[in-house]
């Protein structure tokens, strides 16, 4: 059988936005290419922050269906891609809310400061400070994200979530490395499973995002987790999801607090 001639078609890279998505955002925030088009490096980013969107959807439909002028925090915001593309998907066709992205980095937030003005996001704020330090001036937040939040940034961004009584929380931990260094002084039975670096630094991650799941639901959040991209995408890809039901929650603390004599380590911001 003869094979077709001709190339093959090629797919509309606009085909993977939401509708009506803004391009040119995607073009300032180097997802997009000048040309509109996609490379390796841009699709992978674009899978990323959508299927995260998809993921936070809850928690901000929530939000616009219970608060006239609902918050969201995006704490660590880096280059603020989420942050960005959270605004442009609900919070500008919605006509309200604000956006915070909460930075240290000085640079990162002038140029945040830059694409949103040229985005007329209004609403849309940038504080330049580390999350521990932050502080917003509505003193609480509906929705709390932090995207790859580096080792104890994820930690201050649960904190952070408490201190303004956040209905939601949305984490993709990153680089978890306090617990994994602890774990080298951790002797007796269990210290087989974290003899090897590399298996005290994946142990480390892992045993460090158990906690911060039962820390959340002895605050009274219920907690799902589940991965936000395929690991072709990125190798961090745990998410923390977490909806507040109630103030406190007894069994999940004495849970949490059996663990850390278990173990004999805990996030040192996380120890009750």
């Amino acid at each position: 059988m003869a094979k077709p001639h001709g190339k093959p078609a090629k797919t509309d890279p606009l085909a993977e936005l939401w509708p009506g998505q803004s391009v040119p955002l995607l073009k300032a925030l180097h997802i997009l290419t000048h040309n509109g088009g996609l490379n390796a490096d841009s699709r992978r980013k674009l899978k990323q922050v959508l299927h995260l969107a998809n993921l936070i959807r809850p928690a901000l439909d929530w939000a616009f269906r219970e608060k006239e002028q609902p918050v969201l925090a995006d704490l660590g915001a880096g280059k603020s891609y989420l942050g960005f593309i959270l605004y442009d998907l609900f919070f500008a066709k919605e006509g309200r809310g604000t956006v915070y992205g909460v930075e240290s980095r000085h640079e990162l937030i002038e140029t945040s400061k830059k694409i949103a003005a040229e985005s007329h996001f209004g609403r849309m704020q940038f504080l330049e400070s580390a999350i521990r330090d932050a502080r917003l001036p509505e003193g609480k937040a509906d929705v709390v994200t932090a995207l790859h939040a580096c080792d104890t940034a994820t930690d201050e961004a649960i904190l952070f979530a408490l201190e303004n009584e956040a209905r939601f929380v949305a984490l993709a931990p990153c680089c978890q490395a306090e617990v994994a260094r602890e774990l080298d002084h951790v002797k007796g039975p269990m210290q087989q499973l974290w003899r090897h670096p590399i298996q005290r630094r994946e142990f480390g991650a892992q045993l460090t995002n158990v906690l911060r799941g039962l820390f959340l639901e002895a605050h009274g959040y219920k907690v799902r987790v589940t991965e936000f991209t395929g690991l072709e995408h990125s190798l961090k890809n745990e998410f923390i999801f977490a909806e507040r039901h109630q103030r406190s929650n007894p069994q999940a603390r004495v849970e949490f607090d059996k663990l850390v004599q278990q173990m004999g380590v805990a996030p040192a911001l996380l120890k009750f």
